[in-house]
């Protein structure tokens, strides 16, 4: 109760048709509570999630088979434009990636040779 009292009571209400759960004894609540499903908003509060096993398991299916499809392909070959992980961006893992865009070749060059200088400068 003390994770996220409006999602037991979501909960309660939604699979029992409880909708004061403080009318009932202490143990009784205890017993729904205990056979509320897995993916239930408290059970998934408690635990952390903010997906459930289902999904994960539908993105992890999704990641393998976009693997395999990019595998056949030249950008494979020359290791380019690896499809991005669903199931890293879902839980959280996904690498950041740096967004760079410039408006012109000489900005990319102004930028290139920055950071080269700073590479040197370092290795000095």
């Amino acid at each position: 109760m003390n994770t996220d009292e409006d999602a037991l009571i979501c909960d309660l209400a939604e699979t029992y048709g409880i909708y004061n759960y403080r009318q009932l004894p202490a143990d009784r609540v205890a017993v729904f509570c205990y056979g509320l499903r897995d993916d239930s908003r408290i059970k998934m509060a408690m635990a952390d999630m903010r997906y459930t096993l289902d999904t994960l398991l539908s993105a992890g299916i999704l990641d393998r088979l976009s693997i395999l499809v990019w595998q056949k392909t030249e950008d494979a070959q020359q290791n380019r434009n690896k499809p991005v992980s669903l199931t890293d961006i879902l839980t959280g893992n996904a690498e950041e990636s740096v967004g760079l865009s410039f408006a012109s070749g000489e900005e990319f060059e102004k930028e290139r040779n920055r950071i080269l200088k700073g590479v040197e400068a370092d290795g000095d």
